[in-house]
């Protein structure tokens, strides 16, 4: 009879053994899982260029985009925020804090018939407008939210 923690070892020897195989055979890159990390976006200093760095362009104001977040966070460190799309097929979500010093969040693609919802933790530095985008059916969709924070998140 095998122990578990001999079996455990034995089913990690062997999965390690499995991924150097496949790096060695060229099958998996490192820099693969990075593929989709736009980093002018995220680098941007500001919403305009960071839209621009995604490829964001003439986004109209819908009122089929919700932002739950709280009115006045009273520590930026931690905001939650949750969005909702009732964009009819949108494909993705992306998420601005427009007074923090890098304005991109996050850029969330969303699968075919899935429900475009995300919930997010953020920091935010000082009282800022949280601005949403969706893309569907080759269009851009916004709708802007105000966050007044009372003590800062970054260093403040």
């Amino acid at each position: 009879m095998i122990d578990s923690s001999r079996r455990s070892a034995l089913k990690t020897a062997g999965a390690t053994g499995a991924l150097a195989a496949a790096f060695a055979a060229g099958l998996l890159k490192p820099g693969a899982a990075f593929a989709a990390w736009n980093k002018s976006a995220f680098e941007a200093k500001t919403t305009a260029d960071a839209m621009k760095a995604l490829g964001i362009a003439n986004a109209v104001d819908s009122k089929d985009i919700q932002i739950r977040a709280p009115e006045i966070a009273e520590n930026g460190a931690v905001v939650p925020i949750d969005i909702t799309s009732n964009v009819p097929g949108t494909t993705s979500i992306a998420v601005f804090i427009e007074k923090n010093p890098f304005p991109l969040v996050g850029a969330f693609d969303v699968s075919q018939g899935a429900l475009p919802f995300v919930h997010l933790r953020v920091k935010i530095g000082e009282s800022s407008p949280v601005r949403v985008v969706v893309a569907a059916g080759g269009k851009y969709f916004t709708t802007v939210k105000e966050v007044k924070v009372t003590i800062g998140g970054c260093g403040g």
